[in-house]
């Protein structure tokens, strides 16, 4: 199985409270390498736009978890998380320096802190 990515989409990401972001062009984007799931809020607002991507079979077989990527903002970061996806994504290729300064680590969530 590839990896899969999670976009969220519903209060702050994909949202006009995001500007200057192409949302929509983002997921045809991403939905052209690899199955994309639109998550509704994943409760990390302050992060937004916000993509996870998830190990392959062979990824999660090396120990890989799942990568949580925020701010992914601009065009170039989509394209960068496109050609890691491509090199074989979390567990299999490293990520690139310039999308490991997206990478955070959630929370768990508000309503359960």
């Amino acid at each position: 199985m590839p990896c899969r990515v999670a976009v969220c989409r519903d209060c702050c990401c994909g949202s006009p409270k995001i500007a200057g972001v192409d949302h929509d062009a983002q997921l045809a984007r991403l939905r052209e390498h690899t199955p994309v799931t639109v998550a509704d809020c994943l409760d990390v607002c302050e992060y937004a736009n916000v993509i996870v991507v998830r190990p392959s079979s062979e990824g999660r077989a090396a120990g890989a978890r799942p990568v949580w990527l925020g701010l992914v903002n601009r065009a170039d970061a989509t394209e960068d998380i496109v050609a890691w996806i491509n090199a074989g994504g979390p567990g299999v290729a490293p990520i690139p320096a310039t999308l490991d300064l997206h990478v955070f680590t959630p929370l768990p969530p508000k309503r359960v802190r």
